[in-house]
């Protein structure tokens, strides 16, 4: 497995800030882009294409949380997590509640897009103005469970900084990583949420 960690010269954390992720990655990707080498041999080309395209998907892989962190446990653990459909602790009211609001709007529009009626859509626009409530309530709640485990992770920094260094026998001991796939479990549902949400602000908005 290529170590994108390794690739673009980061350190191996669970927390990089993307701000800074970029600044750095983009010079490498500005400098290796092909069109540098144009007037190179078909060879040279060749290797520049391939160079280009494993730096920008080593930053793909880095810059989502999501991405990162499961890239960071196959490298730690040399598998793929288990049970990846299990709800992650602490987030099973959450997906009820998504899955429930989502439902009633989306009969809700169902609803909206057979009536004909004038007098009864401008009665409907109420019952919209309060599914977009909900929408926006459950929206600021996933993006909170997404900060606060955005904050877990600069914390766990700290863990993989004093770890031994990779390869070691004794690493994978000193490093918290059943918390780890928890909380990309978590931040795959994150993600999962927020394109549900998204997409049902837009047909709300869409009369």
């Amino acid at each position: 497995m290529t170590d994108s960690f390794a690739l673009l010269g980061e350190a191996r954390l669970p927390w990089l800030d993307p701000d800074a992720l970029k600044s750095r990655v983009l010079p490498q990707l500005a400098a290796s882009h092909p069109d540098r080498v144009h007037g190179a041999s078909d060879a040279e080309r060749q290797a520049a294409n391939t160079r280009h395209a494993e730096l920008n998907a080593a930053y793909n892989t880095l810059r989502e949380p999501r991405d990162r962190l499961l890239h960071l446990y196959e490298l730690e653990t040399g598998s793929k997590p288990r049970d990846i459909q299990r709800i992650p602790p602490g987030t099973m009211e959450l997906f009820v509640d998504v899955g429930q609001v989502c439902r009633d709007l989306d009969a809700f529009l169902k609803r909206r897009s057979e009536t004909t009626s004038p007098m009864v859509r401008v009665s409907l626009m109420q019952e919209g103005f309060d599914h977009l409530d909900r929408l926006q309530a459950l929206q600021s709640r996933v993006h909170q469970l997404r900060t606060s485990l955005e904050s877990e992770l600069q914390t766990m920094n700290g863990l993989w900084e004093s770890a031994p260094s990779p390869g070691r026998p004794d690493r994978a001991a000193s490093l918290p990583l059943e918390r780890l796939e928890q909380i990309y479990r978590s931040m795959s549902y994150i993600a999962r949420w927020t394109g549900q949400i998204q997409e049902r602000l837009v047909l709300l908005a869409t009369d």
